[in-house]
């Protein structure tokens, strides 16, 4: 995948400036992380229909209606009260179906005969700054946690942006996540998912 607008390029605070590159954050949001999946989804296995559950905030920080248009996604129906929720077409056959709610897993498909949820997180991905960093580790611990908690018949996917730092820890993480059926995948700026496989070939 090649898509150039995941990733909010922003002025980094004053006391974080100095721990990215020419004082400019690369933020990817949860959002951003939702839509890269679904697409993953809709590219790389039989699924036609993908399942997105942001929250209010997700929608204040991605643009979630301009995204789906960018890559040919027509609006066809709306649901609820934000003006992103609905339904989604690409004249291929694809369907999005954005619903805000809570609970029901950030991107959800019916994959064959198996039904794939994935918890997203999002974060700053190309700074040296130790609380940002450790946004992105206390993220994915998160995800993993609510898969455990969720009582899924299917798939269950911890997905979160990748950077080295995210990658060292999925590794470690991803034998024990495996023993629980969670598998972790990590989303590039650009949109490539990469699926972390423990050193015994478990994902």
């Amino acid at each position: 995948m090649d898509f150039d607008d995941l990733v909010e390029q922003v002025a980094a605070p004053e006391k974080r400036a100095g721990k990215v590159a020419d004082g400019i954050e690369h933020k990817m949001h949860e959002g951003a992380v939702m839509v890269a999946y679904a697409m993953h989804l809709l590219r790389t296995t039989e699924a036609k229909h993908v399942r997105i559950h942001p929250d209010g905030e997700h929608g204040k920080r991605f643009d979630f209606t301009g995204w789906l248009a960018r890559r040919g996604f027509d609006k066809a129906t709306s649901t609820g009260t934000t003006t992103y929720g609905g339904e989604y077409w690409h004249k291929n056959g694809w369907r999005i179906t954005i619903h805000p709610s809570s609970g029901k897993g950030d991107v959800v498909a019916e994959v064959g005969n198996h039904i794939v949820t994935a918890e997203c997180t999002g974060g700053i991905i190309n700074t040296r700054h130790a609380g940002q960093v450790s946004r992105l580790y206390k993220g994915l611990c998160e995800t993993v946690g609510l898969l455990m908690a969720s009582e899924s018949p299917g798939r269950q996917v911890a997905v979160i942006p990748y950077t080295e730092s995210t990658l060292r820890l999925a590794t470690r993480m991803a034998p024990r996540c495996a023993l629980a059926g969670i598998e972790i995948a990590l989303v590039g700026s650009r949109g490539e998912v990469t699926d972390v496989v423990a050193a015994d070939g478990r994902q």
